[in-house]
């Protein structure tokens, strides 16, 4: 930074207090100097995804939301039902920083050479924190995008990219040979369904409504079903049948849904079976749950046999498990496709101050298909 930059800038803050209010509000952060294979990043363009809005609210209650000040002195506030608080108690007193990516522009680098060569060049990063107006982290948290890039088509390449590209690696390493997905008219699950048709991968999207459906095959997919649809059942286990996915990725956590697909799944192996097993099918079928949309209980009827999992799938611990080598060639790869394969859409943009008006927490709050927010924190300041 030059001395006519600013070293310190807003940053947005969530807290939940021990007698059970939510605040969200902006607090001024200092921009700390960075150490030798570090870099201080303008933040320009930052996306809410669901994981963001699962920090950023906790277990309130949205509909007792009250917004008060104005300008960098906004606080929303809504309560958190007595019965959540249980599950919110390591939070509680806590100021903390959201947002998991975004992308801007280096303006100061520290002395190793990597650091240095992100300077004044715009980059992606994933290292939390990211609805601030400046953010210290370290080089190697940051993805150099290619000349021109607009931070904006930049700020989404981490989150749902690599998940969409962590579950077809997870696919390939337990040795299935194609997937489902719910969720899927999402801008992850369009990723998806992108991914597996230029590596042609069978895959089956589960949506919920038919203008859903009619999206994801105008973008050329081949296996939709619609959940909400009174054939459901038989379709999803034809669409088994015709690709032969044992593994799924459900976004919604709670209900039937994960338990449906394994039955599905269990169905459409045994038509194909030669012989009869009390036991049910010898091959393995697995459910991962990775996201929270339906926050009740995950219920399931065990009509799929013996053989059969289901677990919890996040992206940070599998990045983790396939090291950095994998985890690099990921990211070329969604480097290489920004504005194709991995290319995100937002229902609007938005200031700071903006991210916290009652009306733009009702959009973006509701984690609804089409809804995705991106924050500009420089933006009206």
């Amino acid at each position: 930074m030059t001395d006519d930059t600013p070293r310190s800038g807003l940053q947005l803050r969530t807290l939940i207090t021990p007698d059970g209010v939510l605040e969200l509000s902006l607090a001024r952060v200092a921009a700390p100097v960075p150490a030798a294979d570090e870099v201080v990043l303008r933040v320009e363009a930052a996306p809410i995804n669901p994981s963001d809005i699962g920090l950023l609210f906790g277990a309130a209650d949205l509909a007792t939301l009250a917004v008060t000040g104005s300008g960098a002195a906004t606080v929303a506030r809504a309560r958190v039902p007595a019965g959540a608080m249980k599950a919110m108690a390591g939070r509680l007193g806590q100021s903390l920083p959201a947002g998991n990516e975004g992308a801007g522009v280096v303006v100061e680098a520290g002395s190793s050479p990597a650091a240095q060569a992100l300077l004044g060049r715009t980059v992606a990063a994933l290292g939390g924190g990211m609805y601030a107006q400046f953010r210290t982290l370290k080089a190697e948290q940051c993805l150099l995008l290619p000349e021109g890039t607009a931070a904006a088509d930049g700020a989404s390449c981490f989150v749902n990219p690599l998940t969409a590209l962590g579950m077809v690696e997870t696919m390939r390493r337990e040795g299935h040979r194609a997937l489902v997905h719910t969720a899927a008219a999402s801008n992850l699950g369009q990723m998806l369904n992108r991914i597996c048709l230029e590596d042609g991968i069978g895959l089956v999207n589960i949506v919920r409504k038919p203008e859903q459906a009619d999206l994801l095959r105008a973008a050329g997919a081949r296996h939709v079903c619609v959940s909400s649809a009174p054939s459901f059942t038989e379709d999803l286990t034809q669409a088994l049948v015709d690709t032969g996915a044992t593994i799924g990725f459900d976004a919604t956590g709670g209900g039937t849904l994960a338990g449906q697909i394994l039955g599905g799944m269990e169905a459409a192996l045994n038509r194909t079976a030669t012989e009869y097993s009390r036991y049910g099918s010898t091959t393995h079928k697995q459910v991962y749950v990775y996201g929270g949309l339906d926050t009740g209980p995950t219920t399931f009827h065990r009509n799929f046999g013996m053989s059969w999992g289901m677990g919890g799938w996040l992206l940070f611990p599998f990045l983790q498990r396939v090291g950095p080598d994998v985890a690099q060639a990921l990211k070329q790869r969604v480097a290489a496709g920004l504005k194709t394969t991995f290319a995100s859409g937002y229902a609007r943009q938005v200031s700071l101050v903006e991210a916290l008006q009652a009306e733009v927490i009702a959009a973006y709050g509701q984690r609804a298909t089409g809804s995705k927010v991106l924050i500009n924190p420089g933006a009206g300041l």
